[in-house]
C-alpha cells in the first residue's frame, strides 16, 4: 500500500517540495573553514590596531608634566602639520615626533618607547625629522650633505621648541647661526669688499644650500656654481657673441673672491694687471694671447680694464673693448 502510495504522487509536485532544499544547499558556505579564517584574520587585524593605538596617549597626556614645551610646540607650524588624524595617533601631536608614549605616561620612568632628540645620534635624528620633511628638493641630498657627514643634525640648527626665529624655526638668525660653525667666513665679510651679508641684504642661504647639493661647498644651482652668482649679477651672464674664457672655463672664482677681500670688486690681487698677466703671457700654458710689446704697463696702460672694459664677455668686439 505504500509503494502504491507513493507512486501516485504528481512527478510536479514532487519537484516543488524539493525546491527548499536546492536553495538552502545554495545559500550555505561551500567553504566553512575558509570562511570562518577570514573572520579571524579581520578580528585579528582590527584587535592589532587598537592594541597599536592603546600605546598612544594622546598630546594632552603629555601636557600635564609638558606644559613650556607643549605651549612652543602649540604656537610653532607644526602644531597645525601634526594633527593628521586620517593617519592614526602616530602622527598626530607630540607623540608623531616622540613616539608613542602610554607606557612613559603610566610610569614616567619608562622611556623606552619614546624617541629622545638628545640622545638620538644625528643621522636618526635627521631620519626622523626626514619622515615629514623628504619632499621637494630642497630636503634631498640632507642624509649625504656635507652637515650630514659631519654630525651636523636638524636640531643643531632648527629648534622646535626653542626657535627664536620664526621662519625655519631657526635657533639663531643669520648669518649669526652659520658663524657658529664658519667663523672664517665672518673675518671674510669684515673686509672691506664684500658682499653685504653682515648688513641683512643677502643672507648665505642665497647661495648655499645647507641641507646639501650634488656639487662642491653646498652651493645651490649648477655645477660650476656660476649660476648662483648670476642671480644677481644677471648683467654678467650672456650669453655672449664674445665670451672671456676665463668666466666659461675656471668661472667667477678664477679673478673674485667669494665673501669678501681687500680689493675692489672682491679680485684675487690689487693691481689688475697681475691678475690678467696669470693668463695673458707668452709662456702661458692656457693658450691665452700674450699682452702686445706696446702695452707699457709702467706709464699709460695701468690698468687692463681701462681699455677692455667689457671683460666678462661682449657682443661687439673680441677684444672685450665695448
Amino acid at each position: 500500500m505504500l509503494h502504491s502510495t507513493a507512486s501516485r504522487v504528481p512527478p510536479l509536485l514532487a519537484a516543488v517540495l524539493l525546491l527548499p532544499v536546492f536553495a538552502l544547499a545554495q545559500t550555505a558556505p561551500k567553504n566553512p573553514t575558509n570562511a570562518s579564517a577570514g573572520a579571524t584574520a579581520t578580528q585579528q587585524k582590527a584587535a592589532s590596531k587598537t592594541d597599536a593605538a592603546s600605546n598612544y596617549a594622546g598630546s594632552e597626556a603629555c601636557k600635564t608634566c609638558h606644559a613650556a614645551e607643549y605651549k612652543s610646540w602649540e604656537d610653532s607650524p607644526h602644531w597645525k602639520t601634526t594633527l593628521d588624524t586620517k593617519q592614526g595617533p602616530s602622527h598626530e601631536g607630540c607623540e608623531a615626533c616622540h613616539g608613542a608614549a602610554a607606557s612613559h605616561v603610566s610610569d614616567p620612568t619608562d622611556i623606552s618607547k619614546l624617541f629622545l632628540f638628545e640622545k638620538a645620534s644625528p643621522k636618526d635624528i635627521d631620519a626622523r625629522c626626514l619622515e615629514c620633511h623628504a619632499g621637494g628638493t630642497e630636503h634631498m641630498n640632507t642624509l649625504h650633505s656635507v652637515h650630514g657627514e659631519n654630525g651636523v643634525s636638524c636640531i643643531s640648527c632648527h629648534s622646535p621648541h626653542h626657535a627664536t626665529q620664526a621662519q625655519f624655526l631657526l635657533v639663531k638668525a643669520q648669518p649669526d647661526l652659520c658663524y657658529t660653525c664658519h667663523l672664517a667666513k665672518k673675518a671674510e665679510f669684515e673686509m672691506p669688499f664684500h658682499h653685504r651679508v653682515n648688513e641683512g641684504l643677502i643672507k648665505c642661504t642665497d647661495c648655499h644650500n645647507p641641507h646639501g647639493t650634488e656639487g662642491p661647498k653646498q652651493v645651490r644651482m649648477a655645477s660650476t656654481q656660476d649660476a648662483v652668482c648670476f642671480k644677481c649679477h644677471t648683467d654678467k651672464q650672456g650669453p655672449f657673441v664674445y665670451e672671456h674664457a676665463a668666466v666659461k672655463v675656471d668661472g667667477c672664482e678664477s679673478c673674485h673672491m667669494v665673501h669678501g677681500g681687500p680689493n675692489p670688486h672682491m679680485l684675487k690681487v690689487s693691481n689688475v694687471n697681475l691678475l690678467c698677466l696669470q693668463c695673458h703671457t707668452t709662456s702661458s700654458f692656457s693658450s691665452a694671447p700674450g699682452a702686445p710689446s706696446f702695452h707699457n704697463q709702467a706709464t699709460f696702460f695701468q690698468a687692463c680694464t681701462l681699455c677692455h672694459v667689457a671683460i666678462h664677455g661682449s657682443n661687439f668686439s673680441s677684444t672685450f673693448f665695448q
